[in-house]
């Protein structure tokens, strides 16, 4: 079975790599991903799937059929891109072009994601029809993964009620199954509003909305001493209110992301924080207003497919690396300050764990990663 596959994917991996290609240099972002779906579902199309566009009036998202009889299995894709973090492909060190973090970029490896899952389905479902087995195979296309939960708004609409399995994965360092929870998340853009003034000549007459984002702030700091230790929540200044120091600033942004275990905690957390918000507001007389962003539950892993899919897994083996993705890594590794090494270490290894990855096709991943920690 194993073999049959590879080859079904091998068969059509140079479309694949061309798909991806286009996705990358294509580097939507969130809920923008117009170009990047339109070519996916382009793909999709030509291989005989049927093609559902505008789900949850999201014109970015879609999902892609093929058949009508049977367990229906789904295959989720993400395709948008991070602001600011344009790259160049094969580059293995921060590029000094003055472009350099001016335009969108694939950090998570979206571009990756995104075809990779495609080739999953339709091998799938080439894989079925060669077995005479009957399955509904979707893929579902899921934008603004990055910040906007764009899966949420799908589930809300009910888009995978009628799923009998859903798999997903994402690009990473590691050859595993994630199989532990992740955190619930909610974001929120807190809008501070105040009273513009001469700083200097009549400073009394002005009502700061930078001083209320920079007291919120420091009021949510001092919160973490007193929330779950395993929560966490970050913020990005979207407005500071201007450039010029001389006048009392009138307008401030601050976007805030909050994360814990369970989504009953983060909302306890952004329920206190919004109450940080309010006292700042109050302490200087401006206005504030909570945009809400988007939640997200937190990741619970099916334990009987996790299973199934690393016994697969083990079968399969792991990636084989050739000499030009050794020198590649040797490369990216070489670009990293010795501080930063030492918190890129992974878990020291033990010689039966050794021995298993070298079982397991993985005598690359043996000889070339872990021996940084034996000799630390």
């Amino acid at each position: 079975m194993f073999k049959t596959i590879e080859t079904l994917i091998e068969n059509k991996k140079e479309s694949y790599f061309t798909l991806s290609d286009r996705i990358w240099d294509i580097a939507e972002t969130k809920f923008h991903e117009r170009e990047s779906a339109k070519t996916i579902m382009a793909v999709l199309k030509e291989e005989g799937f049927s093609i559902e566009t505008n789900i949850a009036d999201i014109d970015t998202a879609f999902i892609a059929t093929y058949g009508s009889k049977g367990p229906v299995i789904g295959f989720l894709g993400e395709y948008d891109a991070l602001p600011e973090l344009n790259q160049k492909s094969g580059a293995t060190k921060k590029e000094t072009d003055p472009s350099f973090g001016t335009t969108n970029g694939h950090g998570c490896g979206h571009n990756l994601l995104g075809t990779a899952s495609l080739a999953a389905a339709i091998a799938t479902r080439d894989y079925l029809k060669e077995q005479n087995i009957d399955a509904q195979i979707r893929y579902y296309g899921c934008p603004a993964e990055e910040g906007g939960s764009g899966k949420t708004y799908m589930a809300r609409a009910h888009a995978f009620d009628d799923l009998d399995m859903a798999i997903c994965w994402h690009p990473g360092t590691d050859n595993a199954i994630i199989g532990s929870p992740t955190l619930a998340n909610i974001q929120a853009v807190f809008e501070f509003k105040g009273k513009s003034s001469h700083a200097a000549n009549s400073p009394d007459m002005g009502r700061s909305a930078l001083d209320a984002m920079e007291l919120m702030n420091v009021g949510a700091n001092y919160l973490r001493e007193h929330v779950t230790s395993e929560a966490r929540y970050h913020y990005a200044v979207l407005d500071g209110g201007g450039m010029q120091p001389s006048v009392v600033q009138a307008h401030s942004k601050v976007l805030y992301l909050i994360r814990a275990p369970k989504g009953y905690q983060v909302k306890e957390i952004y329920d206190r924080i919004c109450k940080v918000a309010e006292g700042a507001a109050l302490m200087t007389e401006t206005q504030m207003t909570v945009h809400f962003d988007k939640a997200c539950s937190n990741y619970m892993p099916n334990k009987v497919y996790s299973k199934l899919m690393a016994e697969c897994m083990s079968k399969v083996g792991a990636p084989q690396f050739d000499d030009t993705d050794i020198a590649f890594a040797k490369e990216l590794h070489a670009s990293l300050s010795e501080e930063d090494k030492k918190f890129m270490m992974v878990p020291p290894v033990t010689p039966i764990e050794k021995q298993v990855l070298a079982a397991n096709q993985g005598k690359v991943l043996a000889d070339y990663i872990y021996p940084y920690n034996e000799a630390h």
